[in-house]
């Protein structure tokens, strides 16, 4: 039905139509039987000491707002990320600010963590429990003048609606985002993370969204930090502002974060780094690129615990991970596998 409906879908502004697709999320009439495949026992896992269905999520940046995180637990998620979200309301960044790169199975997006904020978030997840693993991504407002504290606020507020909570350091949209992957400023958020989490008796897991733009160099110092100060996992990656060269569509040098199948190889080989440096003690959530079975698989192979994927649904449909999950169990019957986890870092 997605192909049908796609020229039309593609038509439209890529913002106006993501709004469509929250509108039409909304009406939550989709049954979760029409996404369940044969066998998907095969998928199941264990993330962040919580057990899900599969390892397939949905990444930030879809539902900013959690506004429909249980319409898409049914269309087959193993788990489903929301936000950015920041303490106070946020408009982003002036429209427009999505791009197709159509081209390239891509996107560029300049956003700039618009959402309703931290404490509208907070009670419309309190009056709709999710029905299943629902992951909090959080960020600081554009103005603020301590980042750090915007991070300790949400984390403040938003920790009991949370499976899991995600520090996003690494969004190209915000200025001086990017700045707390230096050592001495990352080894601070850190050390005022687990001070919050220490004084509120927060013992939800906390994870670190990362660059794909990091020097390999800057690894091993990342990984320290995290061991020091007990953050259970990594996502790896956000969106790069890099990687424009071999790009073909006509949008390719508007200003953003790019994501799609370009990052695909760049966050595989970035995943491969970190699980032989951490030797698979740190729980590694794989993004970038991922559409299909395969390109999961391949990240899973790689190191990764999970995955996640956003660009994809946008260009394949809400039927994309039924169909990923129905390759995934295709390969690991294929490999004499009996679990996805007897995959995760096997090409590592």
């Amino acid at each position: 039905m997605f192909s049908i409906f796609k020229p039309y879908i593609f038509s439209l502004d890529p913002e106006v139509a993501h709004d469509l697709a929250i509108q039409s999320l909304k009406l939550n009439i989709l049954p979760k039987s029409f996404f369940s495949v044969e066998d998907e026992h095969f998928l199941e896992t264990k993330l962040l000491n919580e057990k899900i269905p599969n390892p397939i999520g949905l990444a930030a940046g879809f539902d900013k707002s959690a506004e429909v995180y249980n319409s898409l637990f049914k269309l087959g998620y193993g788990f489903v990320e929301v936000g950015t979200i920041t303490p106070k309301r946020q408009l982003g960044n002036p429209k427009p600010r999505i791009f197709r790169l159509e081209k390239d199975q891509a996107l560029i997006n300049r956003l700039g963590f618009n959402n309703h904020g931290s404490e509208i978030v907070s009670r419309r997840i309190s009056s709709n429990s999710p029905n299943g693993f629902l992951g909090v991504n959080i960020g600081p407002n554009k103005d603020t003048l301590n980042k750090e504290e915007d991070y300790y606020l949400c984390l403040s507020r938003l920790s009991s609606f949370a499976g899991y909570l995600t520090i996003n350091i690494s969004s190209p949209n915000t200025e001086g985002l990017r700045d707390f992957h230096d050592q001495k400023a990352l080894e601070k958020l850190l050390s005022g993370v687990n001070k919050i989490k220490e004084d509120k008796k927060i013992f939800k897991p906390v994870v670190l969204k990362l660059s794909p733009d990091i020097n390999f160099s800057e690894i091993s110092r990342i990984i320290e930090l995290i061991i020091k100060y007990k953050i259970r996992g990594i996502i790896i990656s956000n969106t790069t502002d890099s990687n424009r060269d071999k790009l073909n569509d006509l949008q390719k040098d508007e200003k953003g974060g790019l994501s799609g199948k370009p990052l695909r190889d760049v966050s595989t080989n970035l995943i491969k780094k970190f699980y032989k440096e951490t030797k698979g003690k740190i729980e590694i959530i794989g993004v970038g690129g991922v559409d299909s079975g395969h390109s999961a698989f391949e990240k899973i192979c790689a190191g990764a615990n999970a995955v996640q994927l956003y660009t994809g649904m946008v260009y394949k449909g809400p039927g994309v991970v039924k169909n990923m999950k129905k390759e995934l169990i295709s390969i690991l019957k294929k490999e004499n596998l009996k679990s996805i986890n007897e995959a995760i870092g096997i090409n590592a």
